[in-house]
């Protein structure tokens, strides 16, 4: 069954991991493979065999001829049952996660598209990361460099990149610095341009407190940090090459939705739950999460593992589809393949 097929040297590798054995990221690796031969190809799967084959046969699809890195051998009653959170499955999914990095440093895979892990079983098994762009942002580090890096979360009607990530609501005024705002606008800028092929992308700046502050009525954040990363991220996009228009701090309740009728290319925002839940209620089936900054592309869908359907073959495919196409489509943009 694992066993790749003849493909087209030029063309981009790409690297898939399974996420948790016990969520859904097997059965919607296998429908999305099972529907695209022709990626499946040039796929390469860093997790466990019996985890894939299981998936096959809960999403009732023959998976085409495609390679397998076999990270682990799981007992899938006792270590892997579907929907139930175990430390053999929390340590394999972050070495899914080990295996593939390590292919992608040393050149054999041009793109990473992750299935979801669970954060706790993950950090349970040692894992000292938040989430996957945390992780993904050490790896890629060179000497005592860190890797500027942002989220964003693209659908079809929405963009919206996240200026602070995994942390507490409460902690997110005291995070909140002009230069992580201004680091995630110009990576949004640059992947608008470069990855998105958008000639002056237009991106718009969310405030953080209702209305925007309301001239300091609300809170003084638009003024003290945000106004200030705006101006430096024009002059850092300048210097990257990136024409691009950048506005705001805008009205938060009201920029998603001039966004998405088209008047913005990506919204910026200051915390996870402000970006992601209007990403979710417009695009929830079709987005991808992309981590803008790492020197691959690395794609993944828009939701968790999905414990409560796991096993039953009724998780929908679309969003890690969706993040496959976009991930091979970053990566001939890169390459040239």
């Amino acid at each position: 069954m694992f066993v790749t097929a003849t493909v087209d040297t030029r063309a981009p590798r790409l690297a898939i991991t399974l996420g948790d054995p016990s969520g859904i990221g097997a059965e919607i690796v296998a429908r999305t493979l099972a529907a695209a031969p022709a990626l499946a190809s040039r796929v390469t799967i860093f997790g466990d065999a019996g985890v894939l084959e299981r998936g096959a046969r809960v999403a009732g699809v023959e998976l085409p001829a495609l390679a397998l890195i076999a990270v682990t051998r799981l007992d899938l009653e006792r270590e892997a049952p579907h929907g139930a959170a175990t430390p053999a499955g929390g340590a394999a999914q972050v070495a899914f996660l080990e295996a593939a990095t390590r292919a992608l440093a040393s050149g054999q895979a041009d793109a990473l598209i992750t299935a979801p892990i669970s954060k706790a079983a993950a950090q349970a098994a040692g894992f000292g990361f938040p989430g996957h762009t945390e992780f993904l942002a050490a790896r890629a580090r060179t000497g005592d460099h860190d890797v500027p890096v942002a989220m964003m979360l693209a659908g079809p009607r929405l963009r919206v990149v996240l200026a602070t990530i995994h942390i507490a609501l409460a902690e997110v005024p005291r995070l909140l610095t002009s230069a992580a705002i201004t680091q995630a606008i110009t990576l949004a800028a640059v992947a608008l341009r470069r990855d998105f092929a958008l000639a002056r992308p237009r991106i718009a700046v969310a405030g953080l407190n209702p209305h925007a502050g309301e001239q300091g009525a609300f809170g003084d954040e638009e003024a003290r940090v945000i106004e200030p990363a705006i101006v430096a991220a024009r002059s850092a996009a300048a210097a990257a090459g990136a024409d691009v228009e950048i506005t705001g701090p805008h009205v938060p309740d009201a920029v998603f939705r001039a966004a998405s009728e088209g008047r913005f290319d990506a919204v910026v925002c200051m915390y996870h739950d402000q970006g992601l839940i209007p990403v979710k209620l417009l695009d929830f089936e079709e987005a991808v999460n992309v981590t803008l900054g790492l020197p691959y592309p690395r794609t993944s869908p828009d939701h968790g593992v999905a414990y409560d359907i796991a096993g039953q073959g009724v998780a929908r495919a679309t969003s890690f589809q969706r993040a496959l196409e976009l991930a091979d489509r970053l990566a001939r943009g890169r390459t040239g393949g």
